[in-house]
């Protein structure tokens, strides 16, 4: 395909990235079809509190047009962060300023919502499991769906995630171990339930760390708080520790032993979670991800891109600028009458050297935060005394 004249435009997953490259398109009155797994907006829990920072979330929601929307629900005091070491000693506590609109916090739920609601009617695909895609001998590519169904596009982009069904097209690239293993535990109602914990965590993220390990908690809206046990561990522990994460009333005494000799107020972060333990081993792709001319028509955003660790803090707001930069370069092209593939072309050049640094980034920041010498490495990289 080497024209832009109405390409049919596929993008697989409906998380933060791809919508936003929906969104952009929209905008500029070019349809485009998202395939989502998942049945609905609320088939499943979105996942923690997002930072939308000055620099990428937030210029991408600006592309969208959604930026004003964005600050009004989003929590600036989010941006609130405690260190501490196992004893409890706070090393560090950041307030921010009331009108810091540096970098608020934004439930995932509710960014996905209103990117969503920004959308036409149909846009979304719901319940399209992609299974494969196929280069069409006359051109394009057949996106395979678990349902048996199939549709054809002329652009294919990857938004889906760590385990892209698009990346294979264009790299050989898999995801890789970091050596970090989180634990996700839920607390509901902690200003009623549990105010010590309201009191310890605070309107923002606390982060304690020592001994290869940590206990990292982020507060989300409506009095709920999630929180992350790190363990520099295995990869296959979450299969054979013999913890039985499912069943809280077990694992709670059983992960606890592994933060034996920490802060009573540390590990009662554990013991106040009331359902299910979730085990998240940590995986990021080898840096820097580039390929080549690859297939035409073809590309990658978000973290099907360049999947990274979370200690960055950069996975959901590079994806959107990810998704709004492709989406004004492909609406660029079609509107003007010029190659996609071009357009696709600048768009890589740009997003794969800024990708592998926050990669790097990311990397650097797990091996600081969970090593033997947190928090004081922690504070060195941050600039700060002990």
């Amino acid at each position: 395909m080497d024209t832009s004249e109405n390409p049919r435009i596929a993008v697989l997953g409906g998380g933060p990235g791809g919508l936003t490259l929906a969104r952009v398109l929209h905008q500029n009155g070019i349809p485009c079809t998202v395939f989502e797994r998942e049945g609905s907006v609320v088939a499943r829990p979105q996942g923690g509190t997002l930072d939308m920072q000055a620099e990428t979330g937030q210029v991408a929601l600006r592309t969208a047009g959604l930026l004003a929307e964005f600050l009004a629900r989003s929590r600036p005091e989010g941006q609130d962060g405690r260190m501490l070491d196992k004893t409890g000693k706070v090393l560090l506590d950041h307030r921010a300023d009331p009108d810091d609109q540096e970098k608020p916090e934004i439930d995932r739920g509710q960014l996905r919502t209103l990117l969503l609601d920004s959308l036409a009617p149909g846009t979304v695909r719901w319940h399209s499991d992609v299974r494969e895609i196929t280069e069409n001998r006359s051109g394009g590519y057949q996106i395979h769906l678990a349902d048996g169904t199939s549709q054809v596009a002329d652009v294919v982009v990857g938004a889906d995630g760590a385990w892209s069904k698009v990346r294979p097209l264009l790299s050989s690239a898999t995801p890789e171990y970091t050596g970090v293993t989180f634990v996700e535990i839920h607390l509901d109602d902690v200003d009623e339930h549990h105010p010590d914990l309201a009191e310890l965590v605070g309107n923002g993220s606390m982060f304690a760390l020592s001994d290869n390990k940590g206990l990292l908690a982020q507060r989300n809206s409506g009095s709920h708080v999630r929180v992350y046990a790190a363990l520099r561990v295995p990869e296959e522990w979450s299969r054979t520790c013999g913890i039985d994460f499912a069943d809280p009333v077990a694992a709670r005494p059983a992960l606890r032993a592994y933060f034996a000799d920490w802060a009573p107020e540390l590990r009662a972060l554990i013991g106040a979670g009331d359902t299910e333990f979730v085990p998240r081993p940590l995986y990021a792709l080898p840096f820097p991800h580039t390929w080549g001319a690859g297939q035409p028509g073809v590309t990658l955003l978000g973290d099907a891109a360049h999947l990274m660790s979370p200690f960055s803090g950069l996975g959901a707001n590079l994806a959107m600028l990810d998704g709004a930069e492709l989406g004004t370069a492909l609406a660029e092209a079609i509107t003007a009458g010029t190659s996609v593939c071009d357009a696709i072309t600048r768009y890589e050049s740009v997003m794969q050297p800024r990708g592998a640094e926050a990669a790097e980034g990311a990397a650097r920041g797990i091996d600081i935060a969970i090593s033997a010498d947190a928090p004081l490495g922690a504070l060195k990289f941050l600039g700060e005394d002990a």
